[in-house]
């Protein structure tokens, strides 16, 4: 019970974020996901309804590594998605934490985006 309570209270918080958050094509939205073992990223160009790049911490490069915590997985995904943002002609984004509290592995990726060159 007590699971779906906070289920409940980040989708009520996803939703306040989204009504002010939307991506373009010249910045679209970088939108974060966080399970128990993974995260994955996507920037996503709400005009058009398409992804243009996307990483998770289930990459080759990444899950090839072994004995690495999630926060350093995170700082990978977050130097990956900004890459691929780059080579896809993203310079600057939107941040959509997706509901997560900016803390953490969410905050660490973030991070790590802006030092490879992303504005967030």
């Amino acid at each position: 019970m007590a699971l779906d309570k906070k289920v409940q209270r980040r989708n009520k918080i996803k939703r306040r974020i989204r009504k002010n958050v939307f991506g373009t094509q010249e910045r679209p939205r970088m939108s974060v996901f966080r399970s128990n073992k993974h995260i994955s990223v996507q920037v996503i160009d709400d005009v058009k309804g398409v992804t243009i790049a996307s990483a998770s911490s289930r990459c080759k490069e990444i899950s090839s590594q072994e004995n690495i915590t999630k926060v350093a997985q995170a700082e990978l995904v977050g130097k990956l998605i900004a890459a691929k943002a780059k080579e896809a002609g993203v310079e600057s984004v939107v941040f959509d934490r997706n509901g997560y509290l900016y803390h953490g592995r969410v905050l660490t990726l973030a991070n790590a985006a802006r030092e490879a060159g992303l504005t967030i």
